[in-house]
Formats: C-alpha cells, sequence, structure tokens
C-alpha cells in the first residue's frame, strides 16, 4: 500500500457510508440505530498537518453535553462504529469517531484483511494520539460537548488505544477497551503498549475482554491486572468466559447478543460513576 500524500488525504479522505468491503456480509443481527432527534453525519477534524474525516451524532437539542469518542476498529470508520455513535447520541451524549488511517491508506475501499493490516502498521501511536487530541478539542469547541466530561471508548485496534489515550490524556474521566490488544512488540510507531502504561494509569479504564480470544489469551489479560493494581486509577476488567474476540460486533459472526448487551450496561454504569 503505497502511503498517500497529505495533499491527497485532505482532498480524498471520505467516509463510508455502509460497512466496509473487508466485512461482508453482514450478519443479519446488526443492530441499526436511526438518526431521529440527532444530529449526525461526516465532519471535518483539523489537525496537525490538516483535516481528517470523523463521524459525529449528538442530540439536536441541548449543550453542554458529555463528550464520548469512539475509536474505531482496524476496519475504520464503517456503518458499524457510525451506529456506535448514533446509540451514544441517543444517551445524550456528543459522541465522535474520527479516521484515523487517512494518511496511510483509505481501508474502508479494501477488501482483503492482509492489505488493511499493511496500512495499520504503518499508523504511529504518536500520530494518534496527536489526532485524538484533535478530536476533543473539536468536540468542546464545535460539536457543544463538556470538557469536563470526557470518556473514551475503542474495539479491537481501538481497544489498545483507549488504554494508551486514558494514559496520554489526564483530562479522560473514564474509559471502556473492548478487547484491545495488551502487548505486543516495541517499535519506533508503537513504543508503548497497555502493560506498559498500566501501574501508572490515573484515568480509570475497565477493560472488556473475551475468555475465547484466541489472539488475547488470559495469560496477557492476567498480566495486565497484575500491572493495574499497581496503579491508582481503580481500573478494572472483565472477562467473559464463552466470548471470542469481537464479540460486540453485531455485523459479524463474532458477536455474541448476552455478552455485548452486558458490556454496553457496564460501560454506561462505568461512565456514569465517574461522571462521563
Amino acid at each position: 500500500m503505497k502511503e498517500i500524500t497529505r495533499r491527497k488525504f485532505i482532498a480524498t479522505a471520505t467516509l463510508a457510508t455502509g460497512f466496509a468491503l473487508a466485512v461482508q456480509p453482514i450478519s443479519a443481527k446488526v443492530v441499526t440505530t436511526d438518526a431521529k432527534g440527532l444530529v449526525a453525519g461526516t465532519v471535518k477534524i483539523p489537525v496537525q498537518d490538516g483535516e481528517i474525516p470523523a463521524y459525529r451524532a449528538m442530540p439536536s437539542k441541548g449543550k453542554d453535553f458529555p463528550i464520548v469518542v469512539v475509536i474505531q476498529e482496524i476496519f475504520g470508520v464503517h456503518e458499524h462504529i457510525q451506529d456506535v455513535c448514533r446509540r451514544f447520541a441517543k444517551l445524550g451524549y456528543s459522541a465522535i469517531a474520527p479516521q484515523l488511517f487517512v494518511r496511510q491508506g483509505d481501508v474502508l475501499k479494501l477488501s482483503n484483511v492482509d492489505e488493511i493490516r499493511k496500512v495499520v502498521r504503518l499508523v504511529p501511536d504518536d500520530q494518534v494520539l496527536s489526532d485524538l487530541d484533535s478530536t476533543v478539542a473539536w468536540a468542546v469547541k464545535l460539536a457543544k460537548g463538556d470538557a469536563n466530561k470526557l470518556g473514551i471508548t475503542g474495539f479491537c485496534w481501538g481497544g489498545r488505544i483507549t488504554w494508551l489515550y486514558a494514559a496520554h490524556n489526564p483530562n479522560v474521566k473514564a474509559g471502556v477497551a473492548w478487547y484491545g490488544r495488551l502487548v505486543g512488540d516495541v517499535t519506533k510507531l508503537t513504543p508503548k503498549h497497555p502493560v506498559d502504561i498500566a501501574s501508572a494509569l490515573k484515568v480509570p479504564v475497565l477493560g472488556l475482554y473475551g475468555g475465547k480470544d484466541t489472539g488475547i489469551p488470559l495469560e496477557q489479560v492476567n498480566q495486565m491486572r497484575d500491572r493495574l493494581k499497581l496503579s491508582s486509577s481503580k481500573s478494572e476488567i472483565i472477562v467473559y468466559p464463552d466470548a471470542p474476540h469481537a464479540f460486540f460486533a453485531d455485523y459479524r459472526p463474532s458477536y455474541r447478543e448476552t455478552e455485548a448487551r452486558l458490556g454496553w450496561q457496564r460501560l454506561q454504569a462505568w461512565f456514569k460513576e465517574y461522571g462521563v
């Protein structure tokens, strides 16, 4: 995948109007949330070197909404992630999901998961954290968000970033990480992983993991739990014993309705407990 230029990414970056090509066919259990009573759609977020697209959803009436930044899977900000934003908006949040890979490639248009992984491997953590800072600033200024009520949540790739951003931004009140990778190789692009920041974490993060996740073994989950015991963050990890990876992704065969519902309930309670 040839890296696109800054000029081209500003000119061509868009969001999918449906599901990413790589996630076809779509499960019959897909959850669809309407936009009635909401302001919802694509926006552009000013970042250090240009603009990135994002999906925003918030109530059509009111102001000073609590903010939730929704962090994508490797498949980008496609219909499922957009729907999650609308679900938050229905609960009274200003929710925004920035497309964090656009400089490296448009994963929404790729049908091969291996090609998507090639793009994702090029994305530096410091770029992502900076873009999320810009996203939060935009939400406060232009999406009627309350900077004092900031939450983050992310799925898979975004679950890992949720842990890292909670360590990066002390203004986050609470985070919820869905089956995000916890350990990995230390590289120039990925200098730290969740286990490396866990003991110093101050923001309370709830980790939601599957006991049958073949990519994140329980040994790694327990390693993260041990590190979190050294922190002052009051973070927790919940493991659903029979759930696989991506159990919240209702558009995929991995979806587990019961665990997804329980996880969503836990997320809402966690945010409420910590003032999001």
